[in-house]
């Protein structure tokens, strides 16, 4: 097994992995409550699919019309399982329009550009095909026993203004935004452009910092922390609170000392310990009520407010240049040309009312309002609508101008009775449609409450400062500082158990940290083994340096060229560069914690040398072995790379027709790979005869084995079974026996059921196939009379294999 592998599979959930951590902790169980509700159900039941936390995910199909290159409807079909796939074609055939869909569908943006938002959509509906743009995609969710629809359409020609729904069995169609993918789409993006990569290595130090960080696992841990950091800080807030306003408390105890309820409100205050709170509530309880119904209206009085006098000059100013704008308009062109198209516009509407009326309303005259001179005005009013726009926009102004000025106009929920003329005339002014009326009223009305409000407010201020309030005042203080000390009390336990938590997290943080690091480093220096092939450039090192919180933070990568060491950006190739870019993305997409079993690379060959594209082919062969790899490339040195080293490969032929007419064509798969080459010994002759009794069966028996194995996965998968589980499980299966009972039963151990079970699905004959497939493996070999009929009849078996029977 490689050390890729090794990583793949050693590399657990988040979730699983510290729900595991917590459940082995030596915490207290208060602390592990805090800690469970803080990370959220994902460690509380790792084991659960729920609507808005799938299972993994792989791709169905893709059927799209409407987008970038494809016009009419263009389907791309897969099979939902790990394993390499190539979408062949030359440049314009439509290849990046289906890699495009698939990221479009999931995420409603583009691939980044350079310079370009990702928002941005530029040209992204066809021009032959531009009625009703939309992307349907079939994906197949781990424990479903039937497909997942998700479906993107447009409401305009804005590429902001798709929706998306996702159907899922058993679940109904919701938004997409349900299917609980955003923060995973995020971390473990599984789309890769050829601009992508080159982001992975031109952009900003911090960016490439984020885009590793992102995936290594501490966004469940740092979410965690910031929750209950947050609850602490408040905690701590209140009791510093408390803590600060004793001091003054105190000193207005000290200035009542003759009152004897300040005094014992001092003693309870500065009681060693812990304040006498009970004595407090006892001094607050015997409050006397406020002496009459005048003292509760003195502070309305006191908190008097009137309108904010500079805004409001600021919104009158704002409309009276707006309406002298409008003035300046009065007739002009433009202003002239807004009414006749008002006028026009009206006429259209009253021949539209009486179609079967010719006659002018207006002037009388006869047979005028036909359609032709409906036509014509149509024509017309949009001209003078162009030209009207200068005085639109200015009448626009005014109503805008208008409304905001209206805005500012509120009323309190209690109003002193000294103001409540004033108040009216302020608040009658959101009444008034003139906006001539409207600047000139509310300027004055603004102006007249705040004055009355200013000399209420200094009346009402002055009579409460005559009454003896001093220590209603101060109880009142007083009963607050309580609350505040009762609480912190109350919270002393909660904030331990806090502290507690906070410190696990941070150093199972940086724990998982370090070896998620370790693994990710290990897995990019393996992957970069592989493409770097020729090159003499060793790279050494990945590491993060900073913290995501820090302002300085970067991705370093350490290289070596022949034993020098040296920054590894500084002494790559381009093509070496490139290759060093998917070192650092394919661990990053693909990595345990990831939902998607899919992965998306569009045009990943440019600027790599033949050894490199070998290399390359080396790498997505071992990732498909745990992802559905589909690569979109117009270098037919990929393709021919798998095929010089007999890598297993579906390979899709993508043409575009007249009009974007895209079709796309399955060329080849390891099924068909095997088929194909049986064919060819069928219809040669003169080979040897162990040709026709050894290797052709065994060609056929390598198509039947390929053909278990695809309805192993998929059926595993739709079972809900663990994807570790069945990776372990095929490896074990060294037989062509326990390969098929893997894909009938879910058990290598039932291989002696095999043989009913296939008569029972495919009819005995296909039992005298497979066993004369097994015998072409022994040095006797197996007799076959019809190499044609034979390699046949095997290309019919396989395509009933793969597709299995699932019971619900």
């Amino acid at each position: 097994m490689t050390e890729t592998e090794q990583h793949q599979q050693t590399a657990l959930p988040l979730a699983e992995t510290v729900a595991t951590r917590l459940a082995e902790s030596a915490l207290t169980d208060p602390v592990k409550a805090l800690l469970r509700d803080a990370l959220g159900s994902g460690t509380a039941d790792a084991g659960t699919t729920s609507f808005a936390s799938p299972g993994r995910v792989y791709l169905d199909s893709l059927t799209v019309n409407g987008f970038r290159g494809i016009g009419p409807r263009a389907r791309l079909s897969l099979s939902p399982r790990p394993g390499v796939n190539l979408v062949v074609g030359r440049n314009g055939s439509g290849k990046s329009s289906l890699a495009d869909a698939i990221e479009v569908g999931f995420t409603g943006t583009r691939a980044h550009r350079a310079g370009q938002d990702a928002t941005r959509g530029g040209h992204w509906y066809n021009l032959h095909d531009a009625d009703s743009p939309k992307i349907e995609l079939k994906v197949a969710i781990e424990g479903d026993t039937g497909n997942s629809t998700l479906t993107r359409t447009w409401t305009s020609r804005e590429f902001g203004s798709s929706e998306a729904t996702f159907k899922r069995p058993g679940h109904g169609t919701v938004p997409l935004a349900e299917a609980g993918w955003d923060t995973a789409l995020a971390d473990h993006r599984p789309f890769l452009s050829y601009t992508d990569l080159d982001l992975m290595l031109t952009g900003k130090p911090s960016e490439r910092y984020d885009a590793i960080a992102a995936i290594l696992g501490m966004d469940l841990l740092s979410t965690a922390t910031n929750r209950l950091s947050a609850r602490e800080k408040a905690l701590a807030a209140v009791a510093k609170e408390t803590k600060d306003a004793l001091p003054d408390l105190k000193d207005a105890l000290y200035a009542l000392e003759d009152d004897d309820r300040a005094v014992q409100a001092l003693l309870a205050v500065d009681t060693p310990g812990a304040p006498d709170l009970d004595t407090i509530d006892v001094l607050v309880a015997g409050l006397p009520p406020a002496d009459d119904s005048r003292l509760a209206e003195l502070h309305v009085e006191a908190g008097a407010h009137g309108p904010d006098l500079a805004e409001v000059g600021e919104a009158v100013q704002r409309l009276r240049i707006a309406l002298a704008d409008v003035e300046d308009l009065h007739g002009t062109d433009a202003e002239n040309a807004r009414l006749l198209a008002d006028l026009l516009e009206k006429a259209l509407a009253h021949a539209d009312r009486h179609p079967d009326d010719d006659v002018c309303p207006a002037c009388g005259t006869e047979r005028v309002l036909g359609r032709e001179w409906c036509d014509r005005a149509s024509r017309q009013v949009a001209e003078l609508r162009r030209e009207a726009k200068t005085a639109d926009d200015a009448h626009a102004a005014v109503r805008t101008g208008a409304r905001s000025l209206q805005n500012l106009i509120e009323r309190p929920q209690r109003i002193p009775a000294a103001l409540a003329g004033p108040w009216q005339a302020w608040t009658d002014c959101r009444q008034i449609a003139d906006p001539v009326e409207l600047a000139r009223s509310a300027e004055d009305a603004a102006t007249v409450l705040a004055d009355a409000c200013d000399t209420v407010r200094r009346h009402a201020v002055r009579e409460l400062e005559e009454r003896d309030e001093r220590w209603r005042a101060l109880v009142t203080r007083l009963a607050a500082w309580a609350d505040k000390a009762r609480q912190t009390e109350r919270d002393k336990p909660l904030k331990t158990s806090l502290s507690k938590a906070v410190k696990w997290l941070k150093d199972l943080s940086t724990e998982l940290r370090e070896q998620r690091m370790e693994r990710f480093t290990d897995a990019t220096q393996g992957i970069w083994e592989r493409l770097r092939q020729e090159s003499n450039v060793d790279l050494t090192a990945v590491s993060l340096k900073g913290s995501e919180k820090a302002n300085v933070r970067k991705l370093v990568m350490a290289a070596s060229v022949d034993g020098q060491d040296a920054p590894a950006l500084d002494v790559m190739s381009q093509g070496e560069l490139h290759s060093l870019a998917l070192s650092l993305f394919l661990p990053r997409a693909t990595t345990a914690d990831s939902p998607f079993g899919f992965l998306v690379i569009d045009d990943p060959v440019q600027s790599m040398d033949p050894t490199k594209v070998h290399g390359l082919a080396q790498v997505l062969h071992e990732m498909g072995r745990h992802r559905q790899i589909l690569v979109f490339t117009h270098d037919p040195r990929l393709q021919k790379a798998f095929t010089d080293q007999e890598l297993p490969v579906t390979v899709f032929q993508v043409t575009r027709g007249e009009r974007s007419r895209v079709k796309v064509n399955r060329v080849d798969d390891p099924v068909a790979q095997a088929i194909g080459d049986a064919r060819a010994i069928a219809a040669t002759r003169g080979l040897p005869p162990e040709t026709y009794s050894n290797v052709l069966p065994g060609l056929c028996r390598i198509a039947l084995e390929n053909a278990f194995l695809e309805a192993a996965w998929i059926r595993h998968h739709r079972t809900g079974g663990s994807e570790r589980d069945l990776q372990a499980a095929i490896d074990r299966a060294e037989r062509f026996q326990e390969v098929a009972a893997f894909a009938l039963f879910g058990d290598v151990g039932r291989g002696g059921d095999v043989k009913e079970e296939v008569r029972r699905r495919y009819g005995s004959p296909a039992c005298s196939l497979i066993q004369q497939c097994q015998k072409g493996a022994h040095s006797g070999g197996a007799s076959i009379s019809h190499p044609h009929g034979f390699v046949t009849d095997v290309e019919t078996l396989a395509q009933k294999i793969r597709k299995p029977e699932v019971t619900a």
